[in-house]
């Protein structure tokens, strides 16, 4: 999914699975984990006493059995808590994206030049007492740019940042290959990390299955896959968001009745909850919780098989883009939190402009498309991860296939088995998933090359990464990364995405809100993300 340039080399099926947070955790965690985390065993466990010391329940609706390794997860829920276990240099706010010093004692006033210098906040300690040193800085940002190890992180900096360097015990110099604003907010990914634990023979194999020792505002207590991860404030927390929760237990229910019945009713169990489905809003507005909607990057997206014919021909996959009904499923399935999309980024994201390519609903247009590329009598088996609802999404799929005379099977799968089918490199057809890059920010250029580059494992899936149109794409995101007008930039990766509005090779169908619920009775300062996952750094009891 990344870069060298703007890729990273292609890591092996267990390395994305892992980052991907598609694969489960290992069933036994590590001795060090182990001995690192107590707490309570049970998800019922709320704590003792009330008040302020009783413990906060949230509800989470994504597994926490992903990569908790910061540099190369891109699990909704190993995300989430790891912004409250870890700082970055500089972080950013969970809605605006604007960043803020955390680590570091002020955010560069001029982004500008080609050198940044940042010093380390006085008396920053990670959760085991050590304190935090710019050694701790250089060992991860080593990691991430280093050319042998495959991370996630790498594609986020490796195209800017050329090195990191120790000042002093606090102090550290990042040196820019060229001028790059944006990269103030993307530092926020880069989670400074202990080089005394982390350093460990075996210690990046315990950060997946679960090991987090950072300096942030709550420490992880214990951490038991497929069921919750506790969390307690960090006493010696003196960074810019202190705790406001004694304790944490975040559950994980994937599924969506359980998940809505442990927040709502008189035996309510959780304080707040995330993915709610848009069925179940009334009915919990209706019961006195606060129920609100981000509208962002979330997307249904289709990718294709380019090297399956006839998916290789691009009036294929445009006539199955307009054959799609995106209205009624709009009405239907999102029951009106979503958007048919007019771009690959969302109408509210900063780069945003219409497509020159817009696939509205429109069934004489894929019938002439198919006709004009020889195809007919076309079936496909479509496989999709069973997300709740991309699951409710599907049926639309289907029956606007079928009515263009494309005989359609659905497949819904573990997410798990989806992605290890593609990552074998097995053939398949079309396939349905769910993306929010908005996890790591709102900056289209980090957008974009999280789905389109030459080494980028989307591409690889989509095997289009040696299309002559796919190189010139690639070169021209370059040049766009590169560009320090800002003017002149959003401009080229405008022009650029409607290249990948034709080609279609990997493109969303709607983009969606996503809806948390909470207990106003209880909390305060929530904000309802536009991404998958919490941030309670800034709410508080009622």
């Amino acid at each position: 999914m990344r870069d060298v340039t703007l890729d990273v080399p292609v890591p092996d099926r267990r390395a994305f699975l892992k980052y991907s947070g598609a694969l489960g955790a290992a069933a036994a965690l590590s001795s060090s984990l182990a001995a690192c985390s107590s707490g309570p065993e049970s998800t019922n466990d709320t704590g003792s006493g009330g008040g302020r010391n009783r413990t906060l329940t949230a509800v989470i609706g994504y597994g926490n059995d992903g990569s908790w390794d910061p540099t190369q997860t891109a699990s909704a829920f190993c995300m989430a808590a790891n912004n409250h276990i870890y700082e970055g240099l500089l972080d950013t706010d969970p809605i605006s994206r604007e960043p803020y010093a955390a680590l570091a004692t002020e955010v560069p006033k001029d982004p500008g030049p080609t050198s940044w210098r940042f010093t380390l906040r006085a008396g920053a300690k990670f959760h085991d007492g050590h304190p935090v040193t710019a050694d701790d800085v250089v060992f991860v940002f080593d990691r991430i740019l280093d050319p042998g190890t495959q991370t996630l992180g790498k594609g986020f900096f490796a195209s800017w940042l050329s090195e990191v360097r120790k000042v002093d015990a606090r102090t550290v110099e990042l040196v820019l290959k060229f001028p790059f604003p944006d990269g103030l907010s993307r530092l926020t990914l880069a989670k400074i990390m202990p080089k005394h634990v982390f350093s460990r023979p075996g210690a990046w194999d315990d950060a997946i299955k679960g090991l987090a020792v950072g300096s942030g505002p709550y420490r992880q207590t214990a951490h038991h896959p497929k069921s919750n991860t506790t969390f307690e404030a960090f006493a010696d927390y003196n960074g810019p968001r202190k705790p406001a929760f004694k304790k944490m237990n975040w559950l994980t229910i994937v599924d969506a009745a359980p998940r809505v019945a442990r927040i709502s009713g008189a035996d309510a169990g959780a304080q707040i909850a995330d993915n709610i489905p848009y069925a179940n809003i009334r009915q919990l507005a209706a019961s006195g919780l606060t129920v609100r909607g981000g509208s962002g990057m979330n997307n249904l997206f289709l990718m294709f098989n380019t090297r399956h014919k006839p998916f290789d021909d691009v009036r294929v996959r445009q006539a199955l883009h307009y054959a799609i009904d995106t209205g009624k499923m709009v009405e239907v399935a999102l029951k009106g939190h979503g958007k048919p999309s007019t771009s690959f980024l969302n109408e509210a994201n900063p780069a945003y402009r219409r497509a020159k390519t817009v696939y509205d609903h429109d069934p004489e247009r894929a019938k002439a498309l198919l006709k004009e590329a020889g195809v007919s009598g076309l079936s496909i088996d479509l496989l999709a991860v069973n997300v709740s609802w991309i699951v409710d999404c599907l049926p639309t799929i289907k029956s606007s296939w079928d009515a263009i005379g494309v005989r359609t099977t659905l497949s819904p799968q573990e997410t798990t088995a989806v992605f290890t089918k593609m990552d074998q490199k097995q053939d398949y057809q079309v396939v349905a998933a769910a993306s929010n890059p908005n996890q790591f920010g709102l900056d289209a250029d980090l957008i974009m090359h999280y789905n389109y580059g030459p080494q980028n494992l989307w591409m690889q899936y989509a095997r289009w990464a040696d299309d002559p149109v796919a190189e010139k794409l690639f070169a021209d995101m370059d040049r766009a990364t590169r560009e320090s007008d800002p003017e002149r930039k959003k401009a080229m990766i405008q022009d650029y995405i409607d290249v990948v509005a034709e080609q279609a090779v990997l493109y969303p169908v709607v983009h969606n809100e996503l809806m948390t619920a909470w207990n106003p009775r209880e909390l305060t300062g929530i904000r309802a993300q536009p991404y998958p996952g919490i941030n309670l750094l800034q709410a508080k009891w009622v």
